[in-house]
This record gives structure tokens, C-alpha cells and sequence, in this order.
């Protein structure tokens, strides 16, 4: 293409009418998004002049949504990397101007997930959050709701009956498959151990009664340990498991139902060769794909954070943009599953 582009190349490389074109350069009529997006990708792609301010009037046009984002554990790997799905999803969200603001509770109280929710306040127009479950954390999304702030539960579905909806994994049948795993990778019967981070991770207690659900159905020759809770925290779930494989045995595996998995693969790693105890964790960071190549860790069960983002994103937008609707149900994603052979 000789010469400056014009706007008859622009028109060509869109398949459009130079009239159409013009339209969507000048701002005279109305036109689709979709009109004005070909407009601005083949206006791009051909070094046309005016590229960018097609974009910003594109951006301009669009409704607003500022999403605020409430999660825990700043320095976890896990953490880390959804701050970074979020900012990638509304950057690249379409039929919106999306923007996000992400912080972090300091510790799991609900009082702290709270105060970090109502400090949104006035800033965005949705929240989601990975709080806790507690009647605490209902009052403020009951609270936030009647400012006209809709509330989304991620990972943990808090808040049932008037957050907004709920994303994450169907936690009941996370538990099953981690007991499926357990089952299908002891050769002899014996014992199994959960982990659970706490009484008020709704999530958790699904994936605990799906654990227990299956062994009782599929392998009753295994006996489930009572559960025990390890606050989510390295230290007492490494001394926990040290503990257990110390007491039993015929320890045949273990399921951290939440966080403080690097304990338990510690743990382990000192007490057991690999793939004597089948260990299934959730979530893969350095630390688990690490103990699943040394065959440490028997599976990892795996949250779509970049879906869960996308998806995350267009649900807040259409809330905000059409109004809020009666309280939806739940947004389940296909859990990603990891085994040392896909890693």
C-alpha cells in the first residue's frame, strides 16, 4: 500500500463503506460496537493515523465497571497469580470500560474481609471477594447490597441467599475426586486424613462431606481420621502430618482440603518415600508442581483462574450495566487436574 493510508483503505481492509467508516471516525451517527471494533482493528493493522483516537472513543462510548476485589494471603503464589488474572480479564474485556481494584484482608476474621469490602465502598460499582462464611460478612453484603453494590462470593460461596452469585469450583464433587484419586493410588487399605483450614470455609466442609461421601460408597475398607484443622498455615500442618505418619502406619493418604499444603509435602518428603502416601492438594503454584514431579503429590486440583476472571468480569458487567437481578446461583468451572505425568 503506497502513501499514507486513507480512509478508503481503511474501509477495504474492514470490508465496510467508506461512508460507514467515516461515520465511526467522525462521531456523526451512532454505530454498533461491533461496527466500530472492525473499524478499529483494520485502522490499526494498516497504520492509519487516526487508529488510536478510534480506540479512545471507542473506550469512551463504553459502559463504566470498576470491579473491587477482596483476597487473602498477599504473598501466596496462588493469590499472587489471581491479582494478576483479574487485571488481565477487565483489561481485556469487551462492550466495557473495565477497571479493578485489588486488596487483601490481613488475616481470615471476618471482621477483616469485611472492613476491606466497606472500604470499596464509594469507589466501585461490584465486589467480589474470597471471604469467609459468617453472619458477619452476610450483614455487610446485605449492607453493600442496599447501596446498590452487587457482591460476588469467589472460591468460598459466603453469603448464600444474597450475595450475588457465587464462582468457583463445585467443592462437593472436588472432594470426590480427590477421594477417587486417594482410592485408585493405594494398593492396601488403611487410613485417610483431611485437612480443613477452618469451621467458617463453607467450601472446605463441601469438600470434606465429598470426600467422606465417596469412601463410604466406593472404598469403605479405608477409614477416614477425624478432621483436622490446620488454619490454613504451613507450620501446623507440617507438624500435624509429621505427627500422623508418626501415630498410623498404615497412613495410606491425605487431602488438604484449603491451604498449608507446603507443610504436609515437608512433611512427607522427610517421612516417606514418593508415592507411599498419596497426597492430593489443591491449587498448583511452585511448590505443588515441584511435589508432584518428585511424585510427592499424587494429583492437584486446580481453580481455572483465567476463566473464572473472564467470566467474573462479565457477570459484574452485565449486573451493573442492566441492574441487579434476584440473587442468581452458582457459577461452577471445571476444575483443572494435574497429575506428575501432565506437569
Amino acid at each position: 500500500m503506497a502513501g499514507r493510508p486513507t480512509i478508503q483503505d481503511v474501509a477495504r481492509a474492514a470490508g465496510l463503506s467508506t461512508a460507514t467508516v467515516d461515520r465511526v471516525l467522525n462521531g456523526r451517527e451512532a454505530v454498533r460496537e461491533e461496527t466500530a471494533r472492525k473499524v478499529y482493528e483494520a485502522a490499526k493493522a494498516i497504520g492509519y493515523h487516526a487508529a488510536a483516537l478510534i480506540g479512545q472513543r471507542m473506550q469512551a462510548d463504553l459502559p463504566r465497571l470498576r470491579l473491587g476485589v477482596v483476597l487473602h494471603k498477599e504473598k501466596q503464589a496462588f493469590y499472587q497469580s489471581f491479582k494478576a488474572e483479574i487485571e488481565r480479564a477487565v483489561a481485556q474485556a469487551s462492550g466495557v470500560r473495565a477497571t479493578a481494584t485489588v486488596v487483601y484482608a490481613p488475616s481470615q476474621s471476618p471482621g477483616d474481609f469485611v472492613a476491606q469490602m466497606e472500604r470499596l465502598v464509594g469507589r466501585v460499582d461490584a465486589i467480589a471477594a474470597t471471604a469467609v462464611t459468617h453472619p458477619e460478612v452476610t450483614e455487610a453484603v446485605i449492607r453493600l447490597n442496599a447501596k446498590g453494590i452487587p457482591v460476588f462470593a469467589l472460591l468460598n460461596d459466603f453469603g448464600q441467599g444474597v450475595r450475588q452469585n457465587y464462582l468457583g469450583l463445585n467443592n462437593l464433587k472436588v472432594g470426590r475426586i480427590a477421594a477417587h484419586m486417594i482410592a485408585t493410588a493405594s494398593h492396601h487399605a488403611g487410613k485417610i486424613a483431611i485437612f480443613v483450614g477452618g469451621y467458617r470455609w463453607h467450601g472446605h466442609e463441601l469438600r470434606e462431606t465429598g470426600v467422606r461421601s465417596y469412601f463410604r460408597e466406593h472404598a469403605p475398607q479405608f477409614q477416614v481420621l477425624d478432621t483436622l484443622v490446620n488454619l490454613e498455615t504451613r507450620q501446623l500442618t507440617y507438624e500435624a502430618t509429621l505427627d500422623l505418619l508418626s501415630r498410623h502406619k498404615d497412613l495410606r493418604g491425605i487431602y488438604c482440603a484449603g491451604g498449608g499444603m507446603e507443610g504436609a509435602i515437608a512433611a512427607i518428603r522427610e517421612a516417606r518415600p514418593p508415592g507411599e502416601v498419596a497426597l492430593v492438594v489443591n491449587e498448583l503454584t511452585p511448590e505443588s508442581r515441584a511435589a508432584l514431579i518428585s511424585r510427592h503429590v499424587t494429583m492437584v486440583i486446580g481453580t481455572p483462574l483465567p476463566r473464572l476472571c473472564t467470566d467474573l468480569v462479565a457477570l459484574a458487567a452485565e449486573t451493573v450495566t442492566q441492574g441487579m437481578p434476584p440473587v442468581q446461583g452458582q457459577h461452577f468451572l471445571q476444575p483443572d487436574l494435574y497429575l506428575p505425568e501432565s506437569v
